[in-house]
């Protein structure tokens, strides 16, 4: 079974950085892609980024480009999002999400597998 478990959020100022961790474990292949998404009080759930493990191929969501920088370290089975130059506008609960494939994975319900979600917030 795959578990996703993410850390790392927290309270922080505009402009100020954050770095989400998402410990994941339970692949049976490796070919699978990790996702971000958030999603903020009265609002949908929306992809932020995803990497693809076998590849490394990496999307970042137009919002968050030349901001937030999906990464992963394979020895450690942990997936990360560095969180630069941070808005009000990015507060939500922030969760990783799985799926088995190396294709593009832009929507939540092409992901199988969710984390419970770390909360971010960025005081103005």
């Amino acid at each position: 079974e795959v578990q996703l478990v993410e850390s790392g959020g927290g309270l922080v100022q505009a402009g100020g950085s954050l770095r989400l961790s998402c410990a994941a474990s339970g692949f049976t292949s490796d070919d699978y892609t990790i996702g971000w998404f958030r999603q903020a009080p009265g609002k949908e759930r929306e992809g932020v980024s995803w990497i693809n493990h076998r590849n490394g191929r990496t999307y970042h969501e137009d919002s968050v480009k030349g901001r937030f920088t999906i990464s992963s370290d394979n020895a450690k089975n942990t997936v990360y999002l560095q969180m630069n130059s941070l808005k009000p506008e990015d507060t939500a609960v922030y969760y990783c999400a799985a799926t088995y494939g190396t294709g593009t994975y832009y929507w939540p319900l092409e992901y199988d597998y969710w984390g419970q979600g770390t909360q971010v917030t960025v005081s103005s």
